[in-house]
């Protein structure tokens, strides 16, 4: 294996990503995201309102919590829609908003798979039907991933003073569990980005790793662009004033631009260190 110092490492991704056209390909995601994005929320926020009361507070839950890793204006605009979309609940807009939330979010999957593919150097050689699957498996995976994230994150206080209850633990443990819950949420992210990083290419069978240094490094890049967004737009806050009601839509678009781009650049990021290990040793 060669070794290869971080700055010639940084300048082989810089030119791998202006190669492979990673910024277009992002846009192409943000795209698929947004597509996806409100008939999931037509799903989620149908299904909560069965809920009554219970599905009022888990909704409140959720936007706060959404709140501290997105944009404020984003937030602002899921929280008129949901609004919007409980007071007209029916059967069929719940089950509509499933299949359409995962066709359109498989297909932005896809598109992760042709990037990643790209990254890699490799083409597609499975057939149309099992990229679908491959696809579908991945959406459900980082759905369920995803809402155990939240879970442990709206609801990591109950369930460590359950825990305590059950095992007769002291008040400590549901102390350290409350600063826990945070680095398990994120480890459930982690596995979210490795497992699109290592299931969505065409790659020969490999041995899965919940974590990898693009996975790392994706993760690292989408908590950075989260908060600085937010930051950024807590004291500049010029698209509303610019755009007016769009602000709200320009804001999520780069949002999801920015964290397809974390994602691509860590699928180029596996792929460059797995290069270099195939290297002899100068």
């Amino acid at each position: 294996m060669r070794q290869i110092g971080w700055m010639a490492l940084a300048k082989r991704l810089w030119k791998r990503i202006n190669d492979h056209d990673l910024f277009g390909r992002a846009a192409q995601l943000a795209y698929y995201f947004l597509l996806a994005l409100f008939p999931l929320l037509l799903f989620l926020m149908t299904l909560l309102g069965y809920f009554a009361r219970a599905g009022s507070h888990l909704r409140n839950l959720l936007l706060r919590y959404l709140a501290t890793v997105m944009p404020s204006a984003p937030v602002k605009l899921f929280h008129t829609t949901l609004d919007e979309v409980s007071n007209s609940r029916s059967g069929g807009k719940l089950w509509f908003g499933l299949v359409a939330a995962l066709w359109l979010a498989s297909n932005g999957m896809a598109a992760i798979a042709d990037a990643l593919n790209i990254a890699h150097n490799v083409k597609e050689t499975r057939r149309w039907w099992r990229v679908r699957l491959v696809s579908l498996g991945l959406t459900v995976a980082t759905a369920v991933a995803t809402i155990s994230a939240l879970m442990i994150v709206l609801y990591g206080r109950r369930i460590g003073d359950v825990i305590a209850l059950s095992f007769g633990y002291e008040d400590s443990f549901k102390l350290a569990w409350r600063i826990m819950q945070w680095p398990i949420a994120l480890v459930f992210v982690l596995i979210t980005f490795n497992l699109i990083l290592h299931f969505a290419p065409n790659l020969a069978r490999r041995n899965w790793r919940w974590s990898t240094p693009g996975g790392v490094v994706a993760v690292a890049l989408w908590l950075l662009v989260s908060f600085g967004l937010r930051l950024y737009l807590n004291f500049f806050d010029t698209y509303s004033r610019t755009y007016g009601s769009l602000g709200a839509l320009i804001v999520l678009m780069l949002w999801f631009y920015l964290t397809g781009l974390a994602i691509l650049i860590g699928g180029e990021i596996n792929s460059e260190i797995e290069g270099i290990k195939t290297l002899p040793a100068s």
